[in-house]
């Protein structure tokens, strides 16, 4: 996982990044709220960029503006929205044609990267851990472009499953597009404990997405 520096809008963006072979698809994972002590080594993210990378992908994580070493401050949703984008634009221009681009966020994470979604046309798939719909409007999505999955606990009390529910069902009312709502029994907004349940739901939900590849050729870009 090699420690990469890269230009933000607002200065220099830190993250860690795994390059599978030329062509293959591509992923980015966004960490939640900064305010919150998010950063791009959240366990979940960390998870996520696992089960991409683990499937042969090309993968990034980075932390936002003010998050670790990268450069700026705190913009309450629209400086990152933008670090995203410029995090996406870095991603392509050293991958170059690709098959797939997927975008998967965790709570704050998950907010930026479904707006990503609206204004990224070549986001094929997504994935949602505990959108924070309680606390941000979601209304932008109209129409969602993509297919994608959304996780959520029934014991979350940061986010509570009613509103999560709700998006969902706004969302599957679309023609055109699917969206997956996975509810995870016993889970809270933290995953405490139901970490392999998430993972089975992401893991499944992939497998039915994304044809299989070598297996040993992924083996080998996770690990570096």
């Amino acid at each position: 996982m090699p420690e990469i520096i890269f230009s933000g809008p607002d200065g220099r963006l830190e993250g860690r990044y795994v390059q599978a072979e030329a062509g293959s698809p591509i992923a980015m994972i966004l960490h939640p709220m900064p305010q919150l002590g998010g950063t791009m080594n959240n366990p979940i993210v960390y998870r996520l960029y696992h089960h991409f990378a683990d499937r042969g992908f090309s993968v990034l994580r980075f932390n936002f503006r003010g998050v670790g070493r990268s450069q700026g401050a705190f913009d309450e949703g629209i400086g990152e929205l933008s670090d995203a984008a410029a995090a996406l634009d870095w991603l392509e221009a050293l991958t170059g044609d690709v098959s797939q681009c997927w975008v998967a966020g965790y709570s704050f994470g998950a907010w930026i990267g479904m707006q990503l979604l609206m204004r990224r046309p070549e986001i094929s798939g997504f994935i949602s851990v505990s959108p924070p719909a309680n606390l941000y409007d979601f209304g932008f999505l109209a129409p969602c472009p993509t297919s994608g999955l959304i996780t959520y606990g029934d014991q979350d009390k940061i986010v509570p499953k009613a509103d999560v529910a709700s998006l969902i069902g706004r969302l599957q009312e679309q023609r055109g597009i699917a969206i997956e709502g996975k509810m995870l029994r016993g889970a809270n907004h933290f995953y405490d404990d139901k970490e392999a349940t998430l993972d089975k739901s992401i893991k499944t939900y992939l497998n039915q997405r994304i044809p299989e590849i070598d297996e040993a050729k992924a083996l080998g870009a996770a690990a570096k």
